[in-house]
C-alpha cells in the first residue's frame, strides 16, 4: 500500500523555511502545526494498523486535518 506524506514539508514544500521560522516565532502557528501533525499521525496509525473505526469518524479526522492545513497555509501566505 502506498503511503501518502502529509507532513507540511511535503504538503507545502515552497514554505519550508517559512514554516520553520513561524514555528519559532508564532505560538498560535506552532499550536496548530502540532495539532496538525498529531492528527496526521493518528490517521496514519489507524490506516497502518487497520484499526476498526467508523467511516464517519475517519472522515471527521481527515476534515479536521484539512482545516488545520488550511489555517496554516493562510498564516503562511499572510506572513
Amino acid at each position: 500500500m502506498h503511503e501518502e506524506k502529509h507532513d507540511l514539508a511535503h504538503e507545502l514544500p515552497e514554505y519550508k523555511d517559512k514554516i520553520h521560522e513561524m514555528k519559532g516565532s508564532n505560538a498560535h502557528f506552532r499550536k496548530i502545526f502540532d495539532e496538525y501533525h498529531v492528527i496526521t499521525k493518528d490517521i496514519h496509525q489507524l490506516e497502518a494498523k487497520d484499526v476498526p473505526v467508523t467511516d464517519e469518524h475517519f472522515e471527521e479526522l481527515k476534515k479536521k486535518r484539512l482545516q488545520y492545513k488550511d489555517e496554516l497555509f493562510t498564516m503562511l501566505k499572510a506572513a
